[in-house]
């Protein structure tokens, strides 16, 4: 799964045709930056095992191999997925970052992890994104974090429908439901920011973010 910003519509498309779709419109490079929210909560962590969920094409998965630790990067698109491998072959950094094809309607990767993140995990197909979110925190060791990073408004330039009703950061976390006594929470509120439209536009945008430590 990658990243996208519209509400999610019935699916008379399959979630890997939509994102193949999306992905072969993508002509430009990939800016190479790591999101402001991943490298906020994760930059003092000691090294580890990470795995990102939806990793488009690789920038943060990469960001954090070059931090020192060891990452697999899963998306449903095999198009962003040759981007990734590409972009982390160049850096010199395969042998820290693998990256691997998951529907997360119907698979999951194997595992547990010291950092497990999504960032932006949503989507106009249906893909039972609760259900992979849930699995990804039972994946997360103890001391380790579970990091989800969501749009909560519409940007000006977002196909989404301008009546979207975006889950406030407390609503992610409740739809996790993780036992309270098994998690300490590090932050679980909305983060305003600039964001930066696929054409160069600027506007203000806000963020949910839930960042929880497995205790």
């Amino acid at each position: 799964m990658a990243i996208g910003d519209s509400a999610p519509q019935p699916d008379t498309e399959s979630s890997e045709a939509f994102w193949e779709q999306r992905y072969a419109k993508m002509t430009k490079p990939s800016g190479g930056r790591a999101s402001a929210a991943l490298t906020r909560f994760a930059a003092e962590r000691a090294p580890g095992r990470a795995l990102e969920l939806g990793c488009a094409r690789g920038d943060d998965a990469i960001w954090l191999a070059r931090q020192g630790w060891t990452v697999t990067g899963v998306d449903v698109s095999k198009t962003a997925l040759s981007a990734a491998r590409a972009s982390a072959e160049a850096a010199g950094l395969s042998d820290r970052v693998r990256f691997v094809h998951h529907d997360l309607a119907t698979s999951f990767p194997n595992g547990t992890y010291d950092l497990v993140f999504a960032m932006f995990l949503q989507s106009p197909i249906e893909f039972g994104r609760a259900r992979a979110l849930r699995r990804a925190a039972a994946a997360v060791v103890s001391d380790g974090l579970l990091l989800i990073v969501s749009h909560g408004s519409r940007a000006p330039w977002s196909s989404a429908p301008p009546d979207t009703v975006f889950p406030t950061a407390r609503e992610e976390l409740a739809m996790l439901e993780l036992h309270p006594g098994d998690w300490r929470e590090v932050f679980v509120d909305e983060v305003e920011r600039e964001g930066i439209g696929p054409d160069g536009q600027r506007a203000r945008v806000i963020d949910t973010v839930v960042a929880v430590e497995r205790l």
